[in-house]
């Protein structure tokens, strides 16, 4: 992971961008990651854990019809979450984690390990989803590795 961190971090450096972070099922692990390295506070603004729904609207401005018509745990509502991140903390990128780590929570439709992110960026966002096993550490783990990811391929291009 260290490798990954420091390619996402010289990316951002190089291009003197900022990064920002909405969480739901990783609860704050994401942003834990980044400010793992020394010297991410030049390049990660912060992040907004959102578990609720309640908070979904009031924190990152999502609109209550996205949530009523897609669920919290969705594409759209991840898009809705970066784009949210990324204009309240003012960040060049904002990436976005929403899913069911289980081990309940899930159904036939949305089963436990169904993982929504998104990265939003200047022009425009991107929607990604995983199917994710294992225990609802394992789940938390590989989203953060999977969303950072998704962060470092589109920065290190």
């Amino acid at each position: 992971m260290e490798l990954l961190l420091h390619s996402i971090a010289a990316a951002l450096i190089a291009r003197k961008e900022t990064l920002a972070t909405a969480e739901s099922c990783t609860g704050g692990l994401l942003g834990t990651a980044l400010t793992r390295l020394p010297g991410s506070s030049a390049w990660y603004l912060g992040g907004i854990v959102a578990y609720s729904n309640e908070l979904k609207t009031g924190l990152l401005g999502i609109a209550p019809e996205v949530l009523a018509a897609h669920g919290a745990v969705s594409s759209a509502t991840a898009k809705a979450m970066a784009e949210g991140a990324r204009k309240k903390c003012r960040a060049d990128y904002a990436v976005a984690v929403t899913g069911i780590a289980g081990p309940d929570g899930g159904t036939p439709e949305k089963p436990v390990g169904l993982v929504f992110m998104a990265l939003a960026g200047p022009g425009k966002t991107v929607g990604f989803e995983h199917r994710l096993t294992g225990t609802r550490p394992d789940i938390r783990a590989a989203a953060v590795d999977i969303a950072l990811r998704h962060l470092r391929d589109a920065l290190v291009v």
